[in-house]
């Protein structure tokens, strides 16, 4: 393969990709699984989506989510890619690989938050906070930190509905599979936290900075 060839696939890879939207993007990533590490897995408080289906894999079969991650986002961007085109697919796997490092990342280091345990609804708030903000900017970079952004990104394309009702039903349908190892209390903390975080990442992508306006001389 000639030098020049290399050029020009080096620069269709990067087309879209600045250094402004990779840094947000790491960011995203950042504190989405900072959050996830510290306040869901401490306290047994689930997300949806694949969030939730890889706590719940973690959970039955003892797997890291740096590895379960990759799988189940790989199988939403293959039905995602129909729908959102190739370029939300090349900006996903960045945001991809850094949600997974930054998991490998934080289990290297010992719960950097209180426990929340005792106080579940303190916990499903900010742990809701961590995980809207977080994915709010990765899919405002036009991305999506795993594979339920996607999933979630293809309902919305296919059926119209808002982000945030996209995200809600498939939330729902991982909670009720969480109910085999999460007692229903929890559960409804869950839906706390999933309703909060899904309406945050809807707001974060909306999000438009405003000029004040000049009064006229």
């Amino acid at each position: 393969m000639s030098r020049s060839t290399v050029s020009l696939w080096t620069r269709r890879l990067l087309e879209g990709i600045t250094f402004r939207r990779l840094g947000l993007i790491v960011l995203g990533a950042m504190i989405a699984t900072f959050g996830i590490h510290n306040i869901h897995q401490q306290t047994g408080i689930t997300e949806g989506g694949v969030i939730g289906l890889m706590l719940f894999l973690e959970h039955w079969l003892g797997i890291s989510p740096a590895f379960i991650t990759p799988v189940l986002d790989l199988t939403c961007y293959l039905l995602a890619f129909k729908y959102l085109g190739g370029r939300f697919i090349k900006i996903s796997a960045l945001s991809t690989l850094s949600v997974s490092l930054f998991y490998k990342l934080w289990e290297q280091f010992p719960p950097m938050l209180p426990d929340l345990s005792g106080h579940p609804l303190m916990a499903a708030l900010a742990g809701a906070l961590f995980v809207g903000v977080g994915v709010g900017i990765i899919v405002r970079q036009g991305g999506s930190s795993g594979g339920d952004d996607a999933l979630a990104l293809t309902i919305s394309r296919v059926s119209g509905w808002r982000l945030a009702r996209c995200y809600l039903f498939t939330d729902l349908v991982v909670l009720f599979l969480s109910l085999s190892y999460i007692p229903v209390t929890r559960i409804a903390f869950s839906l706390i936290t999933v309703t909060l975080s899904s309406w945050l990442i809807d707001r974060v992508q909306d999000f438009t900075f405003r000029r004040p306006m000049r009064d006229p001389q």
